[in-house]
């Protein structure tokens, strides 16, 4: 089997600040997985046996709540450790996670964490500090929820989208993997029509442009005041 080239992972947080020689040794350990758009890495309650780096595409992170009802937990980028459920002593993954486009990733199995994190302290800091991030999140969802109205969710959403995978075009800054109506309902505790309403009066008033699972931002300023409560 050929060597993985280092260059793979030098770029993601988990690995920041190791040596060659070390990246050369947590990379030799690795398998490369591929998923084709829709098909689910691991499963809400499966037995979380590996954890994965994602090297390219988008990821979709989704949990049935005790309702019965899918969440939308958020969108993994590349480069973002994920499925590291042994870090905070789960035995099963708490979400599902599938691909939105063709993806490729680095997995582990977690007998290899202990190992890792004895050799390399800094990516259990780095792993700790992610779930941080991610609860924080969480926490912040449920004060939108608490305080916001539905249209402040919507663009609060969409902006956060922007930050994280938007790309300048000549219409203005698309999100730049698919993204239904359903996806920002999920998201933001919106009903799927509710969401629909929202963009087609953004898109009449030009802050927003919307095609199939496409969403381009035309008027930053504009979705922030939203956001932030204004009209």
């Amino acid at each position: 089997m050929a060597r993985l080239d280092r260059s793979l992972i030098a770029g993601a947080p988990a690995f920041a600040n190791l040596s060659a020689e070390a990246l050369d040794d947590i990379l030799a350990r690795a398998q490369v997985q591929r998923f084709p758009k829709g098909e689910a890495v691991f499963r809400q309650g499966e037995a979380a046996d590996k954890f994965f780096v994602l090297l390219h595409g988008r990821l979709r992170v989704t949990r049935i709540n005790a309702e019965g009802a899918q969440i939308l937990v958020r969108f993994i980028a590349p480069n973002d450790m994920f499925g590291v459920a042994m870090a905070i002593g789960a035995a099963a993954y708490p979400g599902t996670a599938t691909a939105a486009v063709e993806s490729l990733a680095l997995s582990w199995p977690n007998a290899a964490w202990a190992e890792l994190i004895a050799a390399y302290p800094s990516l259990a800091v780095q792993a700790m500090q992610s779930l941080g991030q991610r609860l924080q999140d969480t926490q912040d969802r449920v004060l939108d929820l608490a305080t916001q109205h539905v249209e402040q969710r919507i663009a609060g959403a969409v902006l956060k989208l922007v930050r994280q995978a938007g790309r300048k075009t000549e219409d203005g800054i698309l999100i730049d993997f698919p993204l239904s109506r359903q996806d920002l309902a999920e998201m933001t505790g919106a009903t799927l029509h509710t969401v629909s309403r929202t963009l087609s009066a953004w898109a009449a008033k030009g802050l927003v442009d919307c095609g199939r699972q496409r969403v381009t931002v035309r008027d930053e300023q504009g979705l922030a005041a939203i956001a932030a409560g204004g009209e």
